[in-house]
């Protein structure tokens, strides 16, 4: 048998008052649960805790030893379930995004809601669409923020905001005024399979293009970055991902012709997930801050 925390608190009463029958009345129970507990408890430690002098318990030499460790650790017990009961912003949310919004959204989200709440942890987990998606569904994160297709009838999917997908090339012959199938010969660098980038570009392409030409695939936006500005090759990637090198030149945004494509920014959480207070606090308030930053870069 194992010493339970109603146990602790009748000891640590019977400690206080030494008699059973306050103790009873001031918890709401009889005296014999009382006794029982306190019989078992001395059971579990194996010795007597109490000394029973002149009708009144009083704390052996065991009992004080035994008062001495538990005080303290239920004191901290109780502290934590009123800190829980009485305040709506403390605790943890596991936070998931994807690539492109963990990178250029998510950081600035993060720290400026810690900063309202401090006493809020977050942790961030980053992966591709797919693999944001299945932690949603395994319960190994409360809610996501992706790119591109999610399906599911299990994961709830709010639309958030509007990204704009642009190709771009360090090539300046390759920027000139063209079709997207006339491009599609030419060297491409892609997001890995499972991505939102990827799947959303292909998506779009499918009726116009018949074989694009994916010489190397990658699984992280800034290195696909890097292979552009040292090879001959096109990419179609997140517009705010890619505002520096436009600005600086180290890019240049192909001018396709007919093309616009475009994908919602999703935040996903579970259909069984438990909506406390702050949960929809953080919902409410990412929500709010990534409308806002996505407005500001478009």
């Amino acid at each position: 048998m194992k010493l339970t925390l109603r146990q602790m608190q009748i000891f640590l009463n019977v400690a206080k008052s030494g008699h059973l029958t306050n103790v009873a009345k001031e918890m709401s129970l009889s005296q014999s649960a009382i006794s029982m507990s306190i019989k078992e408890l001395e059971n579990i430690l194996g010795r007597p805790v109490f000394d029973r002098i002149n009708k009144k318990l009083v704390l052996n030499e065991v009992g004080r030893a035994f008062h001495k460790e538990i005080a303290p650790i239920f004191k901290k017990l109780s502290d934590i379930e009123y800190e829980f009961k009485n305040s709506e912003n403390k605790g943890m949310i596991r936070v998931g995004a994807s690539t492109t919004i963990v990178d250029y959204l998510m950081p600035s989200i993060i720290c400026s809601y810690m900063s309202a709440y401090p006493d809020v942890k977050i942790t961030l987990k980053e992966g591709n669409t797919k693999e944001i998606a299945d932690m949603i569904a395994e319960g190994t994160i409360d809610v996501g923020f992706v790119e591109g297709l999610v399906s599911g009838s299990d994961i709830i999917k709010e639309k958030i905001g509007i990204d704009e997908l642009i190709v771009v090339t360090s090539d300046k012959n390759l920027a000139k005024p063209a079709y997207i199938d006339e491009l599609s010969k030419k060297r491409w660098v892609l997001r890995e399979e499972g991505s939102g980038t990827r799947e959303v570009f292909l998506n779009y392409i499918k009726d116009k293009v018949d074989d694009l030409n994916i010489f190397f695939e990658l699984g992280h936006t800034e290195s696909i970055k890097s292979i552009l500005m040292n090879r001959e090759c096109l990419t179609c990637i997140s517009k705010i991902s890619v505002e520096n090198e436009l600005k600086e030149g180290k890019l240049h945004r192909a001018e396709v012709k007919n093309f616009e494509c475009k994908r919602d920014f999703l935040m996903i959480y579970h259909k069984d997930k438990y909506h406390s207070t702050l949960f929809e606090k953080f919902l409410f308030f990412s929500k709010k801050l990534m409308l806002q930053m996505i407005d500001g870069k478009n």
